[in-house]
C-alpha cells in the first residue's frame, strides 16, 4: 500500500472488533490472514480505539490491544444484552393479571459480567438508534429498552421477515404503544368496561343459572374490538367480519355490533322482540340455535364514515367460523362483474379472528388457515388475530393443553409477529390493537395478539371451577375487576375523579335497568318445528337451461382459440381440438367438454364463478384442462377469461392440501357473494371426510340453524372401479342422512347432458328463496365413457331429469316383471348390457339422478305403468350399510304394491367402503350386475330381500 498514514480513527463498532481479531492471528502467523490485511498492518500496526467518555474526546492515546479487545468485548456484551431484551423481554414483562413472571438472568447485567459504568461508556445511539440523542449514555438506553420490552406488553418479533422486523422494532422503541390517552379517551373506556362487566353482572343476577360464557376477566376484549373498528372506518375500510368464541359473544354482540339489550334479555325471558332498526340485522332458521352461537350485521356510522360490522354464526367448532370469515372478507373484497380473475382490493375488508387460547394450539382447522393466508386463491392482505386467553381450556391447564410455552407460538412458524399484552392494562390493550392495525395495513400480512386474561366464572355459568382448578380460583376470588384496577390508576394519576366515575358507573347501569324494565315479561309463543318448516319450504323451480346451438357453437369454438405465440402441450392440443370434431361431426359431448360449455353459458348469462380443489386447473383425471400452460414458458392461459361471451368474473385455482379450511373458505365465500356459483371440489369423494365439520355443522344446518343460505357446488368424485377403499367412495350415505327441510340436493349423475343442466339451474337459483347447496358424486371413469357422453340436441333442448327410464326397455308394460332402481356409475355400466332391449322385455332399468329430494311423484307414475311386477330391485355398488339403500329403500317401498318387498342387490354390509384387491372387485361387480339382469325365474341368490 502507498498510503502509509494509519486512519484507524475511520474504523469502530463491530468492525474494529473484526480487525483486533484478524490483528491476533496476524501476530501468530501472517499467513492465516487475508494478503490485504497483511499489508495494512504491516502499514499501520495495531488496530487503535478512540475512547469518549460523558461525550467528551479525550486527547488520541494509543492502548494496546488486549486493552482495546477488553473493551471491545464488553461493547458486544453489551449490544447482546440489548438484543436479548428485544427477543426475550416477553419473559419477564407484566402480562399475566394473576402473577408475576419471574426475573430472567439473561436480562442482567450481572449475566454478561457488566456494571454500570461498563454499559455507560457506551454510545446509547448504537444501542438504541431510534433514540438519538434523547438518552444521555448507553445505561439510559439499556433501561429504556428494559421499560419499553419489559412492561404489560410482551413482543415476539424476531421470527418476522427482516423489513417487518426492523420496521416493528422502530415502532416499539419511538414507544408507539405508549399511547397518549386524552382524558375523554381515558372515560370513553372506562365507560366501554363498565359496559361490559355491568351487562353481565345483570345477567347473572337477573337469570341465574342461565349460560352466557361471561367475558368476565377480558373484559378488555370488547374496547379492543371497538378501537380496532374504528381504526378501520377511519381507513376507508368497508366491511369487518369477525369470527369468535362463545365467549363473551353477547357482551361483543351488545356494545360492538350494539345489538339492543333488549333484544338480548328478550331471548333470555323467551318472549318477542321486534327490530325495528334498519341497520341492524340477524337471521334465525327453522331450527334455531343457541343465542351464544348466533351472529348478525351492523352497519355503523363511526364519525364521518360508515362501515360494515358482520359477526359470523357459528357453531360449537368454533375455530372452524374462522376459515368461514376468511372466506367472507375475500368475497367483500372481489370485483366479480368483468371477465378474467376477480379485481381484488383488500382494503375493502377486515378479517378479524378472535381465538381461544386452548383452541388456537390445538385445532389442526387453525394452521390450515393460517397456512394459505398468502397464498394467491385465500389471502385477505392480512388477518387481524386475536387469541381471548383464559389460560385454561373447559377444565385443562395449560400445561396439559399444549406443548409450548404460549398459546400462539404456532404463528411463529408463519413469520407472524405475536403481541402479548396484559388484558387488564386496558390502555396497552388498545395501544397494541392499534400497532397490529398498522402492521396490517403497511404490510398485508396476518398479524397476533394474544390478550391474556383469566376466567372469572366456571366454563359456564353453571359450572364450578373449584372442583377442578382450586388453586387458580382461589387467586381469581381475589383478584380484583378490571374497573377495580383501571379506576385505581386514573385516581392515582389524577386523570378522574371519583365523582366523575360514579356518574359513568350510573349511566350504563341506568341504561341496562331501562332496557330490562321495556321487555314484555311475557312468553312468546312456542311453535312446532313442523309449523317451522312449512314456513321455510321452498320447491326448486322449473328453470329453462337449455342454449341454443349458435351460440354453443361459438363459445366451443372460442374457447380452443389460443393467443399467438402460445404452445399448447402438444399431446393435450390433440385431445382438446376434438371438442371442435364433436361440433362438427354431431359426436358425443364428454364429461369435462359439458362442465366448461356450462361454465361459459353460466359466465354470459352474468353469473361469476369461483372453483378450487387441490388439482382444479387440471381436474384430477386431467379431464378440465381449463387453464393451460405454455410448455415452453410456463405461462398460464384461461380461455373462460377471454371469450366474447363472458359477462362475469371466472377464479380457478388450485388450492393448498387441506379440505376443512378450503371447504369452509369456499363456504363463507358464497354466503357472502351469493350471486357467485362457488364450487369446491375434493381430489377424490373421500377427502370430504376431512372436511366433515363444515359440511355437518355449516352446509347442510346453516340455513336451519341461522337462515344462512348457500348454493355452494360440492364435488366429490365416486364410484367402484377398484381402487381400494378409500378412491371409491364419497360416503353418499352420509349426505343423506343429513338431508331433510329441503337443506340441500344430492344428485348422483349418468350423462354429461344431466351435468350441463343441473348446473345451469343451480346458478339460476342462486340468490333466490330457493337456493340451496348442491353435492354431486362426481365422476371418474364415466368422465370419459361413451355412454356417459351426450350429443350436441340433449344440450340445446331438455331440462335436467331427477329421474331417467332406461331407453328401450318397459316397451311392452305388461311383459315387465322387474324395476331394477340404480344411480350413477353403475347404471351406465347396466345400460351397456341391455343394449339389446328384445332379449330383456321382462325388465326396466330406472336411474335415480336426484336422490334428495326424492322424486316421489316421477317413480310412482312410472311404477303405476307395470301391472304384472313382481320384483322391485335396489342395485347399488356401495355396501349395503353404505350408499343410499337404507335411504331409499322405505322410500321405494311406500310406492310399490303390498305383496311387494324391495330387494337390494350389491355388496354385503362391510366396515371398509370396499374391497382392496382389483381381482376381488371384479368378481364382486359381476355379481351385482348378474343380481340385476338375471332373469327371475333363474332365482339368482346374489338378491337378497330386504
Amino acid at each position: 500500500m502507498n498510503n502509509t498514514t494509519s486512519s484507524w480513527h475511520d474504523v469502530f463498532g463491530p468492525n474494529l472488533g473484526y480487525l483486533l481479531e484478524q490483528y491476533d492471528l496476524y501476530l501468530t502467523d501472517a499467513a492465516l490472514v487475508d494478503e490485504s490485511l497483511q499489508e495494512l498492518f504491516a502499514a499501520w500496526g495495531a488496530p487503535q480505539l478512540e475512547i469518549t467518555q460523558h461525550n467528551k474526546e479525550l486527547p488520541k492515546q494509543e492502548y494496546s490491544p488486549t486493552f482495546v479487545i477488553n473493551k471491545m468485548k464488553k461493547l458486544v456484551d453489551v449490544l447482546k444484552l440489548a438484543e436479548n431484551i428485544r427477543t426475550n423481554g416477553h419473559l419477564e414483562a407484566n402480562i399475566y393479571p394473576l402473577e408475576k413472571q419471574a426475573p430472567s438472568d439473561i436480562l442482567t447485567l450481572s449475566y454478561y459480567g457488566l456494571t454500570e459504568e461498563d454499559v455507560k461508556e457506551i454510545p446509547a445511539e448504537i444501542i438504541c438508534p431510534e433514540k438519538k440523542g434523547q438518552l444521555s449514555d448507553g445505561l439510559a438506553a439499556i433501561q429504556y429498552l428494559m421499560k419499553v420490552y419489559i412492561g404489560h406488553i410482551g413482543f415476539e418479533i424476531q421470527h418476522a421477515e427482516p423489513e417487518e422486523r426492523l420496521w416493528l422494532q422502530s415502532k416499539i422503541e419511538n414507544n408507539d404503544c405508549a399511547l397518549s390517552f386524552s382524558s375523554a379517551k381515558k372515560a370513553d373506556l372506562l365507560s366501554s368496561l363498565y359496559k361490559a362487566e355491568g351487562f353481565e353482572q345483570f345477567i347473572q343476577k337477573t337469570y341465574v343459572g342461565q349460560k352466557r360464557f361471561s367475558v368476565e376477566g377480558l373484559e378488555a376484549l370488547v374496547p379492543s374490538l371497538e378501537e380496532l373498528i374504528s381504526l378501520s372506518a377511519e381507513d376507508g375500510i368497508e366491511n369487518v367480519m369477525i369470527s369468535m368464541a362463545h365467549r363473551g359473544r353477547l357482551n361483543v354482540l351488545a356494545h360492538v355490533l350494539e345489538k339492543p339489550y333488549e333484544a338480548i334479555f328478550s331471548q333470555f325471558q323467551h318472549s318477542t322482540w321486534v327490530n325495528d332498526n334498519p341497520d341492524y340485522s340477524e337471521t334465525k332458521g327453522s331450527a334455531g340455535d343457541v343465542k351464544y352461537h348466533m351472529g348478525a350485521v351492523k352497519n355503523r356510522q363511526i364519525q364521518d364514515k360508515k362501515i360494515k360490522v358482520t359477526l359470523a354464526n357459528n357453531p360449537s367448532h368454533l375455530e372452524f367460523a374462522g376459515t368461514v370469515v376468511e372466506g367472507y372478507a375475500r368475497a367483500a373484497q372481489e370485483d366479480r362483474s368483468e371477465k378474467g380473475y376477480p379485481k381484488q382490493d383488500v382494503s375493502k375488508a377486515l378479517a378479524l379472528l378472535v381465538h381461544g387460547d386452548a383452541a388456537f394450539p390445538g385445532q389442526g382447522v387453525v394452521a390450515e388457515t393460517l397456512n394459505y393466508s398468502r397464498t394467491k386463491a385465500y389471502q385477505t392482505g392480512g388477518t387481524i388475530h386475536i387469541i381471548a386467553n383464559n389460560r385454561i381450556g373447559f377444565t385443562t391447564e395449560s400445561e396439559d393443553s399444549r406443548s409450548t410455552r404460549y398459546s400462539s407460538d404456532l404463528a411463529k412458524g408463519y413469520y407472524i409477529p405475536i403481541f402479548h399484552v396484559n388484558a387488564d392494562a386496558p390502555e396497552a390493550s388498545l395501544a397494541v390493537m392499534r400497532l397490529a392495525f398498522e402492521y396490517r395495513q403497511t404490510f398485508k400480512k396476518d398479524v397476533l395478539v394474544d390478550l391474556i386474561g383469566y376466567r372469572r366464572m366456571g366454563h359456564n355459568e353453571m359450572d364450578e371451577p373449584m372442583a377442578t382448578n382450586p388453586v387458580t380460583y382461589n387467586i381469581v376470588r381475589k383478584h380484583p375487576t378490571i374497573t377495580a384496577v383501571y379506576k385505581q390508576q386514573l385516581l392515582d394519576e389524577k386523570s378522574m375523579t371519583e365523582e366523575q366515575m360514579k356518574e359513568i358507573e350510573t349511566t350504563v347501569f341506568t341504561k341496562i335497568s331501562e332496557a330490562y324494565k321495556n321487555i314484555d315479561k311475557g312468553h312468546s309463543e312456542v311453535r312446532s318445528i313442523a309449523e317451522l318448516q312449512a314456513e321455510n319450504h321452498h320447491e326448486i323451480p322449473k328453470v329453462d337451461t337449455t342454449v341454443d346451438k349458435a351460440t354453443l357453437t361459438k363459445i366451443n369454438s372460442e374457447l380452443l382459440e389460443w393467443p399467438n405465440g402460445f404452445n399448447v402441450f402438444g399431446k393435450l392440443q390433440k385431445i382438446l381440438n376434438r371438442r371442435l370434431e364433436v361440433f362438427e361431426k354431431k359426436g358425443k359431448i364428454d364429461w369435462g367438454h359439458a362442465e366448461v360449455l356450462a361454465f361459459a353459458t353460466i359466465l354470459k348469462d352474468g353469473t361469476p364463478i369461483r372453483i378450487t380443489g387441490q388439482d382444479s386447473e387440471r381436474g384430477t383425471f386431467s379431464h378440465r384442462n381449463i387453464v393451460l400452460s405454455d410448455e415452453k414458458t410456463g405461462k398460464k392461459y384461461c380461455p373462460l377469461h377471454t371469450i366474447s361471451t363472458s359477462n362475469a368474473s371466472f377464479a380457478v385455482h388450485n388450492s393448498s392440501l387441506s379440505e376443512v379450511a378450503i371447504l369452509g373458505f369456499e363456504y363463507g365465500y358464497n354466503v357472502f357473494s351469493p350471486e357467485t356459483l362457488v364450487f369446491w371440489e375434493a381430489q377424490f369423494g373421500d377427502f370430504a371426510n376431512g372436511a366433515q365439520v363444515i359440511i355437518d355443522q355449516f352446509i347442510s344446518a346453516g340455513q336451519s340453524k341461522w337462515g344462512q343460505k348457500s348454493g355452494i357446488v360440492v364435488l366429490l368424485p365416486h364410484g367402484y372401479e377398484g381402487q381400494g377403499p378409500e378412491h371409491s367412495s364419497a360416503r353418499l350415505e352420509r349426505f343423506l342422512q343429513l338431508a331433510a327441510e329441503n337443506n340441500w340436493t344430492v344428485a348422483n349423475l349418468s350423462s354429461s347432458a344431466q351435468y350441463f343442466h343441473i348446473l345451469r339451474r343451480q346458478a339460476a337459483i342462486l340468490n333466490t328463496d330457493e337456493v340451496r347447496p348442491l353435492v354431486l358424486m362426481a365422476p371418474k371413469s364415466l368422465l370419459r365413457h361413451a355412454s356417459a357422453g351426450a350429443y350436441l340436441e340433449e344440450f340445446t333442448n331438455g331440462q335436467f331429469q331427477a329421474v331417467i327410464e332406461q331407453p328401450g326397455l318397459g316397451s311392452e308394460p305388461d311383459q315387465v316383471e322387474r324395476i331394477v332402481f340404480c344411480t350413477g356409475r353403475l347404471a351406465v355400466e347396466l345400460a351397456d348390457l341391455v343394449a339389446d332391449s328384445k332379449a330383456f322385455k321382462w325388465l326396466d332399468i330406472i336411474r335415480i339422478e336426484e336422490l334428495y329430494p326424492f322424486p316421489e311423484e316421477q317413480i310412482r307414475s312410472l311404477i303405476g305403468k307395470y301391472k304384472n311386477l313382481k320384483e322391485v330391485i335396489w342395485t347399488q355398488e356401495e355396501p349395503k350399510n353404505m350408499g343410499a339403500w337404507s335411504y331409499i329403500a322405505p322410500q321405494l317401498q311406500e310406492l310399490v304394491s303390498d305383496h311387494i318387498k324391495v330387494s337390494y342387490n350389491g355388496r354385503p354390509g362391510m366396515s371398509s367402503p370396499s374391497e382392496g384387491d382389483p381381482i376381488i372387485h371384479k368378481n364382486e361387480q359381476q355379481r351385482i350386475i348378474n343380481g340385476a339382469l338375471t332373469p327371475i325365474d333363474k332365482k339368482a341368490k346374489e338378491v337378497v330381500s330386504i
